[in-house]
């Protein structure tokens, strides 16, 4: 046994490896990957900001989770939803053992049934952990509402949203709260994450309001080769997403990576297949939003199911959610009303129900076994009746509707001090309104032209019409020739 007091006896070297490199692979989907993706798929003129709410999100996002978050969402129970506050900032906190302390499930007559989680690692890398989770799930509802909102108020926004918001699910689905005990199962965020991001985001989009016409009329990618590269982050840094959910390197973590990738790609090619059925062509944006909704649906259950389950919640990964975008979207007065950018309700919140109540059909009792609190439990395909889907409904409704809650009480209490949308002369230049930077120095795309932004050279003669004389000593932007 190990006397140095750097490698206490409890310390799982690979576990603490394994759960540091998990992180990392999180942490790049937000930081390059969504950060590029958001970059590149929106409009030229939007792309910096969208790239910018992806940025800002993820630093303030640590901020408030060492600050207070991470206990709320995983310290010691206050409510039945919710952990106490408290910091994360401590040596001795973060140098000793990992501990989920609410986890603890009891049966009936009062003894213990599972103990508390505790990996074999320090505190440090559970709160590094888990930030990656909460920092994403921020990033992805920005989804909805690029190109329209006020900065200003995204700033405000974020940090409010992780407190009041995302540590409630996280407290009740992993943290020890009434769902977990309760038993819905969520391996890796299907509901914490995803079904938050989406419904979230939708009700955001809500009231925020919708983009100008010219927008939402042509909205089409400024780099579709980028856009390529950040989603191709987003799907192989979901191998740390998936597998680092049970917290060690054992046997269900290699299960739910293997798992993650059949149904992402199972889910990719349906998509792409319906779309060369009904439009003659297969659409590179919507591979990726197949890859999208396979990463989300095989998310709540990645761990717990078999392979061949992830072929078959791929395939309705990339049917489903195509259906209710494609089809339902346009068939729907609500759904063409709210103007949600990146389609985060299709994407997350569909793909998110509809993994969790496949979980509940197709989860395995063996696999269920090594990393649930309660015993027993199984899929109704295994024998385990309704019971268990109708749990993983009840768990969902439950995270909608405080999604709903607390989304619409922090933006209407925002809303009080700063605008929430900019002003439709600012959403007609852009970045350029936004932040006085532009992504490429390069002008064009039909877009309103700034004149007093870009005016390069003092004017004198007032006799001539201003306009023309302006127009007359411009240059491109980043470009010293005068044209």
């Amino acid at each position: 046994m190990s006397t140095d007091p750097s490698v206490p006896a409890w310390l799982n070297n690979g576990d603490n490896a394994w759960q540091l490199i998990a992180s990392a692979l999180i942490g790049l989907q937000s930081m390059p990957g969504l950060v590029v993706l958001y970059g590149s798929i929106v409009k030229k003129k939007w792309a910096v900001n969208s790239a910018f709410m992806a940025l800002y999100a993820f630093a303030s996002s640590l901020i408030v989770w060492v600050i207070v978050g991470f206990q709320m969402a995983f310290g010691e129970k206050l409510l039945p939803f919710w952990g106490k506050a408290g910091s994360s900032l401590q040596v001795e906190y973060l140098i000793g053992r990992a501990r989920i302390p609410a986890t603890v499930n009891y049966f009936k007559n009062g003894t213990i049934e599972t103990p508390m989680i505790e990996p074999f690692y320090p505190q440090a890398t559970l709160v590094l952990f888990h930030f990656m989770y909460a920092a994403i799930t921020l990033i992805l509802l920005a989804g909805s509402v690029l190109g329209r909102m006020n900065i200003k108020a995204w700033m405000v926004f974020s940090p409010l949203w992780l407190l009041f918001s995302y540590t409630v699910g996280a407290f009740s689905l992993w943290g020890g709260g009434f769902l977990y005990h309760w038993g819905v199962i969520d391996y890796s965020g299907g509901y914490v994450i995803h079904l938050s991001s989406g419904i979230a985001g939708f009700t955001a989009a809500y009231w925020v309001g919708p983009r100008i016409k010219s927008d939402r009329e042509r909205f089409s990618p400024n780099n579709i080769l980028l856009m390529i590269v950040g989603a191709g982050l987003l799907w192989l840094g979901w191998s740390g997403f998936n597998g680092g959910a049970p917290y060690a390197a054992g046997i269900t973590a290699p299960i739910a990576v293997l798992n993650t990738h059949i149904c992402a790609a199972t889910s990719l090619l349906m998509w792409t297949c319906l779309d060369v059925i009904f439009f003659s062509k297969p659409s590179v944006i919507g591979a990726i939003q197949g890859m999208m909704t396979g990463l989300v649906c095989i998310t709540p259950a990645a761990g717990f199911v078999h392979a061949w389950a992830a072929v078959l919640m791929g395939i309705l990964s990339g049917s489903i959610p195509w259906f209710s975008m494609m089809i339902l979207h346009k068939k729907s007065a609500l759904l063409q009303k709210v103007d949600d950018t990146l389609a985060v309700f299709h994407t997350h919140a569909v793909a998110g129900i509809l993994g969790g109540i496949l979980t509940g059909l197709l989860a395995v009792p063996e696999l269920c076994n090594f990393d649930l609190p309660i015993t027993g439990i199984r899929g109704a395909a295994y024998g385990g009746g309704i019971t268990q889907i109708l749990k993983q409904i009840g768990g969902a409704l439950f995270i909608i509707v405080w999604n709903i809650f607390s989304t619409s009480v922090i933006l209407l209490a925002i809303g009080f001090f700063i605008p929430l949308r900019m002003s439709d002369d600012q959403l007609m230049i852009g970045d350029d309104a936004a932040h006085g930077e532009e992504a490429y120095a390069l002008w064009g795309d039909g877009e309103k032209f700034d004149v007093m932004r870009h005016e390069t050279i003092p004017h004198t003669n007032r006799h001539a019409d201003d306009s023309q004389i302006q127009l007359n000593n411009l240059g491109a932007r980043g470009v010293t020739i005068q044209l």
